[in-house]
């Protein structure tokens, strides 16, 4: 932990609220520390029975502590690599910001070497801001883009899986690529801009985004953009680390899109002693959604599922691998949900939705998986995929799915149908969600889908009524999970702000908390972590309100003022300074 300022020793707080999460969701007086671990949990004249003159104390002066908060879907490494090779341009207001970005990151840049800026508005779905929302109110072009460098190649990504999107490039960009006057004005579902001569203008519109493009054109060439720059995992993923500590996250689980070397690079930041989160990781048997991902070989799809069977480590206080992830579909942006009844995708068109992998390897996987004793991670979204994923599990034998009481895993589940929920719930399964889902794609959901899909949208009422424990995770949405708490409680959407508060997904305010602690401890099965319990880790976060009791609007207004992982201050070095 060299990048740590501050180890709390011993030490008992007081004087706010204490939220446990445990069992009994006990709210206590105080609690003491003592190397790394929760010696005490009580009222407080009971927790300064046990402690010594040595404790220090810290009056927490109306604050309140709770476990540290647990993401079971956070993309940490992709957020953080993604980003660390960009120009930031999230909070841009105009064009002449944008190329004073720039032309700063390409004057330490080699010449020719690209220079990446990020999307403008909210990462990732871009629903409350976006590049409309520019003084210009569109992105710069060409021209404007050669004002911050000629000498190299330069993009504003396009990211979220929505469509359609924009992107933008500068001349040197566009002569690399080999976009011109001869290029057509739409090749699939791509349309190049141009100008009164025929030239591009360097921005391209509509399945232009990095990652679930599925367009041939498009894919072609961000595959020449060193988009996931490997130079950038690791310093990427270390800011990334400190800005999900800021949020109060001490734990989280990278169970989708993870591939062997990204594995390999979380293996290199514990070995460095560099985690400030402690992870989860599991590899996906079969990679696929990004620009340089290809259908796999028989006998390289067996490896692989081989190699994740024999690299499981479990023991770790910082860094466990374990497991198997599979999936086929993608987002709704594109039109690649596997529903059951068509609907329209981007373009107007008729779909089902779009299968990245073969049916046959997802069951072959899931065979393979109860044969090893491999715990699963099923990535399915729509009814479509529940259905043919549903009807596999059920032939194979039953006690064998939980992987030695680790339940396999079911993650996304935008959609979910009363009888699914209740086969789901009867084969075992563990469940990681997410409101971002419903926040930032409800409103496409009504308009592709139509009005009757929304009683079936992220149903965690329904999940944890038939029996199944349930996580949540911000994937690509909001990384606010004090955010995500009050939209769990209160479902709304992002654009219309209508609410999809049915019976089958509003839950309490305790419950929804628990989804980011006790329940996340649950589905990770780490022991020690999620609750504030004699015995277990000093993952602890303070904040300066009661989750549990203020009022619902003020509830993403919750400031975090300093996060723990095992006594070790990972954010909020000031806050004990003061105290």
């Amino acid at each position: 932990m060299s990048e740590q300022k501050k180890k709390i020793g011993k030490t008992v707080f007081y004087g706010g609220d204490i939220i446990t999460c445990d069992q009994e969701a006990s709210i206590v007086e105080a609690i003491a520390i003592d190397n790394g671990r929760i010696l005490a949990v009580g009222n407080l004249n009971e927790v300064l029975s046990i402690t010594t003159d040595d404790f220090q104390k810290v009056d927490l002066k109306g604050a309140t502590l709770m476990p540290g908060l647990i993401d079971t879907h956070p993309h940490l490494m992709h957020f953080g690599a993604f980003t660390h090779s960009c120009t930031e341009l999230f909070d841009a207001v105009d064009h002449e910001e944008i190329v004073a970005r720039l032309a700063e990151r390409a004057a330490d840049t080699p010449e020719d070497d690209w220079v990446m800026g990020t999307p403008v508005g909210e990462p990732h779905y871009f629903v409350t801001r976006s590049y409309e929302d520019l003084k210009e109110g569109e992105l710069p072009d060409r021209k404007i883009l050669d004002q911050a460098s000629t000498k190299h190649p330069i993009i504003i990504q396009a990211w979220a899986p929505k469509t359609p999107n924009v992107t933008a490039f500068n001349t040197r960009a566009l002569e690399i690529l080999g976009i011109s006057a001869e290029t057509p004005d739409r090749v699939g579902n791509v349309w190049i801009e141009k100008d009164e001569n025929g030239f591009p203008t360097g921005r391209l519109s509509g399945t232009v985004i990095h990652y679930y493009s599925n367009e041939p054109f498009m894919n072609e060439i961000l595959s020449k953009i060193p988009l996931l720059n490997p130079m950038s995992i690791i310093p990427g993923t270390l800011d990334a680390m400190k800005e999900f500590n800021a949020l109060g996250v001490t734990a989280g689980y990278d169970g989708h899109a993870m591939d062997f070397p990204l594995i390999e690079a979380y293996q290199y930041l514990r070995e460095s002693d560099l985690m400030s989160v402690r992870m989860l990781c599991c590899p996906e048997a079969e990679p696929y959604g990004l620009p340089w991902t290809s259908t796999l070989s028989e006998k390289e799809f067996d490896g692989r599922m081989e190699q994740a069977r024999d690299m499981v480590s479990r023991d770790d206080d910082f860094l466990r691998i374990d497991g198997l992830t599979i999936g086929r579909g993608g987002p709704c942006g594109p039109g690649l949900t596997l529903m059951r009844e068509p609907y329209l995708d981007a373009y107007g068109n008729m779909t089902t939705g779009v299968s990245f992998v073969e049916e046959e390897r997802t069951q072959r996987a899931m065979t393979y998986c109860c044969d090893h004793g491999v715990r699963l991670n099923i990535v399915t979204a729509g009814t479509g995929e529940h259905d043919d994923y549903l009807k596999h599990l059920e032939t194979l034998d039953p006690t064998k799915l939980n992987a030695n009481g680790r339940a396999w895993i079911l993650q996304h589940l935008y959609f979910v149908e009363d009888e699914q929920a209740k086969r789901m719930g009867t084969l075992g399964f563990d469940v990681t969600t997410s409101m971002s889902f419903s926040w930032g794609k409800g409103d496409m959901f009504r308009e592709r889908m139509g009005e009757e899909v929304l009683k079936d949208l992220i149903p965690l009422r329904r999940l944890i009524d038939s029996g199944m424990h349930v996580a949540c995770g911000t994937d690509w949405g909001p990384k606010n999970i004090f955010k995500h708490i009050a939209l769990a409680v209160e479902p709304s959407f992002a654009v219309s702000g209508c609410k999809n508060d049915g019976p089958a997904q509003v839950v309490g305010r305790q419950e929804a908390l628990n989804m980011w602690t006790r329940e996340a401890a649950h589905v990770l099965r780490w022991e020690g972590i999620g609750s504030i319990e004699v015995g277990n880790h000093a993952d602890l976060v303070i904040i300066d309100q009661n989750p549990l009791t203020v009022s619902l609007d003020k509830l993403p207004d919750t400031k975090v003022h300093a996060t723990m992982l095992g006594g070790n201050v990972v954010y909020g070095d000031d806050y004990f300074d003061a105290n």
